[in-house]
C-alpha cells in the first residue's frame, strides 16, 4: 500500500470511531488489532493527520552497535587476506586489543552488508564422521603432493606428514622423485628427529604398501621400517581421500598460501629451504582454526630424547645406503672437460676419396666424411680415444677411437704423420667394450644443420628450434635434464631435453662439452596473446595452463620462456607456470572468433544491439 493510501485508510478508521462506532467492530472491519486502531485515534488527536504517517521502526538508541571504525578494520582485512573467514577476522580483533571484541555472527554479518562474501549454494549437505587422537606422536598422516616447479622444466614432489592431535607438520620434504627409497630416507629422518610414532596412516600408493603389487603382494620398504620400529601401519580405503582429510586439507592451504604465489625455484636445494621456512611459519605463527585458533607447536609434544634408543634402522638404513644421492642430479661441473694431448697422438692429411670414407690402415678403423667432400683434403687427428676430422681449421667430425698407440704409430708411418698437437675439439666419449660411457654430470654437444622449418634431428627425435636459425649449423648441448643450442657462442633457446639420458652416448657425433655453458643470447621472450575460457584456462604450445576462473573471457599476454610460461593481464602478473612441452608456438594473437562471440554475448546482457 502506498504512503498516502495508508493514511487515507487510517484517517477513515479514526472517523468512524470519532463518530461513535465501537473500536472492536472498527478493528474487525479493516483487518487489524483493537490496539492499532486505538494508537491511530491518539496520534490523530495529538498530531492531526501526520500522526497517521508510518513511522520508522528503528531503536531509538542502540548500545550494543558495532563501532564504525570497528568495521572498517573488519573490511580491510578480508580485502588484504580474501582466503579469511569470520572465525580467522575474530582472532586478528583480538590481537589487536579491539574491545569489545565482535561475535563470529557478527563478522559474518558485517562482511555479507559490504558485499564480501559469495554466497554458495550447497547441493547436498555432506555428512562426515569426525575423528582426532587424544595425544600428539600416537598418529600421523603421511602422503605425496605435486607441484613444486623447478627453473629447468622439472617438478618435483613433497613428502609430507602431519601429527592427527596437533595439526604439527612433521615432516616435508622435497624430492625429485618419489621413489619408495626417497620416501623412507625421509620418514627416517623425521623419525630421527621427532621420535616413533604408534601409528602411521597413508593410502594405497606403492610407496607405502605392496598389497596390491603384481603379479603378487610384497613388502616394500616403508613397511619393513613400519615392522621393525613396531609402528602400526594404516591404510586408508581405495577412492577414500577423505580418511586422511587432516593431511589433504593442509596440501589445500599450501597450494593458496604458498605454491600458487612462487616462481620457479632455481634448485631443489633453493625450494627445500624456501618450504622449510613456511613450514616453521606454519607450526609456530599461524594460527589452527581447529585448534581454537592456537598454532600447532604448543599442542605438539615428541619423544626425541628416546628416539635415538627406539629407533631401529639397522636394516633399512643399509638398505637405504646404495641409493642415498651425493650430488643433486641438476648440479654441473663448471670447469672445462679438456683432456691434455697424448703422447701418441698424430696429425696427417688424407685426400678423401668418392666413397667419402677411408680405413687408417688396412683392416683398421673406418672414418667417415661423406662424399660431399670428395677430392678435398683433411687433417685426420688421432690418439688412442678420439679422431678428429678437420679442414681448413673447421671441425667436421669426431670420433670415438678403437684404434691403439701402436697401430697409430704405424699409420703415422704409412701417411708421413707428425706429432700432433692440442686437439682441436673435446674428446669423445670413452667406450667400454665397444659401447661409449658417459660418466654422470657430463655434459656433451653434437652439431647438427637447422633444417629450413627450423628443426634439427636428435636420434630418432625431431627438435623445434626456430625458424630464424635455418640454414645454420648449431652446436647442442646436451645433460641429464636440459638441451641448450648454441649458435655464434651464443645460448639461443633452452628446453626439457626431449631424449632419455641413456641415449646420449649413441647419438651421432657425440663428444664431451668442450667448456662451460656460454651466456644466454640477449633476445627478448616471446610474448601471445591467449582468451581465457570459462574452465579458466589457456593452451600455449600444446600445453593448458589453469589461470583461475575469475580470469574468464579475459585476453592475458603469455611471455613464453625457455623453461616457463608468465601470465600477465594489464600490468599484473596472474602467475608462473614450468613449460613442460617442447611443442613449438604456432600462433601470436587470440582468437578473433572467440572475442567477437564473447563481446556478442556481453552487448546482448547489457541490453544493447550487436549490430549497433
Amino acid at each position: 500500500m502506498e504512503p498516502q493510501e495508508l493514511v487515507e485508510h487510517r484517517y477513515r478508521a479514526v472517523l468512524e470511531v470519532l463518530d461513535g462506532a465501537p473500536l472492536v467492530e472498527v478493528a474487525l472491519r479493516y483487518g487489524v488489532s483493537r490496539q492499532s486502531v486505538h494508537t491511530w485515534r491518539n496520534r490523530y488527536r495529538d498530531q492531526g493527520i501526520e500522526g497517521l504517517k508510518e513511522r520508522s521502526r528503528r531503536p531509538r538508541s542502540s548500545p550494543r552497535r558495532l563501532r564504525a571504525d570497528v568495521e572498517a578494520l573488519i573490511c580491510e582485512l578480508r580485502q588484504q587476506h580474501p582466503r579469511w573467514g569470520a572465525r580467522r577476522i575474530v582472532h586478528e580483533l583480538g590481537r589487536r586489543h579491539v574491545d569489545p571484541l565482535p561475535s563470529r555472527t557478527t563478522v559474518h554479518r558485517v562482511l555479507a552488508r559490504n558485499g564480501l562474501v559469495d554466497h554458495q549454494q550447497q547441493e547436498h549437505k555432506r555428512k562426515y564422521r569426525r575423528w582426532q587422537r587424544d595425544a600428539p606422536m600416537q598418529l600421523w598422516q603421511m602422503d605425496i603432493v605435486s607441484g613444486i616447479p623447478l627453473a629447468d622444466g622439472r617438478e618435483c614432489k613433497l613428502v609430507t606428514g602431519i601429527d592427527d592431535h596437533s595439526r604439527f607438520l612433521v615432516v616435508a620434504e622435497v624430492v625429485v622423485r618419489p621413489t619408495g627409497r626417497d620416501v623412507s630416507s625421509a620418514f627416517l629422518a623425521t623419525m630421527q628427529r621427532y621420535g616413533v610414532p604408534t601409528e602411521v596412516l597413508t593410502d594405497n600408493g606403492k610407496q607405502f604398501t605392496g598389497r596390491f603389487t603384481k603379479p603378487r603382494p610384497a613388502e616394500v620398504l616403508f613397511e619393513r621400517i613400519c615392522r621393525e620400529n613396531g609402528i602400526v601401519q594404516r591404510l586408508t580405503k581405495r577412492r577414500s581421500p577423505t580418511t586422511t582429510g587432516k593431511i589433504e586439507r593442509f596440501h589445500g592451504t599450501l597450494r593458496r598460501e604458498f605454491l600458487d604465489h612462487v616462481a620457479p625455484f632455481p634448485s631443489v636445494a633453493d625450494a627445500q629451504e624456501a618450504i622449510n621456512a613456511w613450514v616453521y611459519s606454519y607450526n609456530h605463527a599461524r594460527p589452527h582454526q581447529s585448534l581454537d585458533m592456537a598454532a600447532p607447536v604448543s599442542r605438539f609434544r615428541s619423544s626425541r630424547a628416546d628416539a635415538a634408543a627406539s629407533l631401529r634402522t639397522e636394516s633399512a638404513s643399509a638398505a637405504l645406503i646404495p641409493g642415498q644421492r651425493a650430488v643433486s642430479p641438476i648440479e654441473q661441473p663448471t670447469a672445462p672437460i679438456r683432456r691434455p694431448a697424448s703422447l701418441g697422438a698424430i696429425e696427417f692429411d688424407r685426400e678423401v676419396p668418392p666413397c667419402g670414407h677411408f680405413a687408417l690402415f688396412h683392416g683398421g678403423q673406418d672414418v667417415w666424411v661423406g662424399p660431399a667432400f670428395a677430392g678435398r683434403t683433411v687433417t685426420v687427428w688421432a690418439d688412442d680415444r678420439s679422431i678428429h676430422i678437420t679442414m681448413a681449421g673447421h671441425l667436421l667430425k669426431t670420433f670415438a677411437s678403437r684404434t691403439s698407440l701402436e697401430d697409430l704409430a704405424k699409420v703415422r708411418e704409412r701417411f708421413s704423420g707428425r706429432a700432433a698437437g692440442s686437439p682441436p675439439a673435446a674428446p669423445a666419449l670413452p667406450h667400454h667394450r665397444g659401447r661409449p660411457l658417459l660418466p654422470p654430470g657430463t655434459a656433451v654437444e653434437v652439431e647438427r644443420a637447422v633444417s629450413r622449418d627450423g628443426v634439427v634431428g636428435l636420434g630418432d627425435r625431431d627438435v623445434m628450434l626456430s625458424r630464424t636459425l635455418a640454414g645454420s649449423r648449431v652446436v647442442l648441448r646436451l645433460d641429464e635434464h636440459l638441451l641448450h643450442a648454441i649458435s655464434n657462442g651464443r645460448v639461443v633457446k633452452t628446453m626439457p631435453l626431449p631424449i632419455p639420458a641413456g641415449r646420449l652416448p649413441l647419438l651421432k657425433g657425440v663428444r664431451a662439452a668442450a667448456g662451460p655453458l656460454p651466456p644466454a643470447s640477449p633476445a627478448r621472450p616471446l610474448t601471445v596473446q591467449r582468451l581465457v575460457n570459462r574452465t579458466g584456462r589457456v593452451m600455449v604450445a600444446r600445453q593448458s595452463l589453469l589461470i583461475g576462473y575469475p580470469h574468464r573471457g579475459k585476453v592475458v599476454n603469455v611471455i613464453v620462456e625457455d623453461t616457463h610460461f608468465r601470465v600477465v593481464h594489464e600490468g599484473e602478473e596472474l602467475g608462473v607456470y614450468p613449460r613442460t612441452s617442447t611443442a613449438p608456438v604456432t600462433r601470436i594473437k587470440a582468437w578473433p572468433s572467440r572475442q567477437s562471440r564473447e563481446s556478442r554475448q556481453e552487448s546482448c546482457e547489457d541490453g544493447t544491439s550487436s549490430k549497433s
